[in-house]
């Protein structure tokens, strides 16, 4: 749910799932980049027997698991997120009335 409009229209509702839905598509997307190029950099360091592929697998590795933190749980949409902004709503609810 948008912040913003706690009853959004239905086109609102249309363009906040798309929004969505591309983020998704975008992890996705960096998720099965992230697994090809790090298969040909495991491959070629292991056939020069080498060991230094780790590394850019494990910093990618970082970028892509905060990238899914931030889709999945922190950004609209995710349930983080959502169990933040419905806890404000209840501090200014009680707020108001009392």
């Amino acid at each position: 749910m948008n912040p913003a409009h706690p009853n959004p229209s239905q086109p609102d509702l249309e363009k906040i799932a798309r929004r969505r839905a591309g983020a998704k598509m975008g992890w996705y997307i960096h998720a099965f980049v992230y697994v090809l190029v790090n298969l040909g950099l495991v491959g070629l360091s292991a056939a020069k027997g080498h060991t230094w592929a780790m590394y850019p697998l494990m910093g990618w590795g970082l970028g892509l698991l905060i990238h899914g933190a931030v889709i999945w749980f922190i950004a609209p949409g995710g349930s983080f997120y959502d169990r933040l902004v419905e806890r404000e709503r209840r501090a200014l609810g009680d707020r108001e009335r009392g």
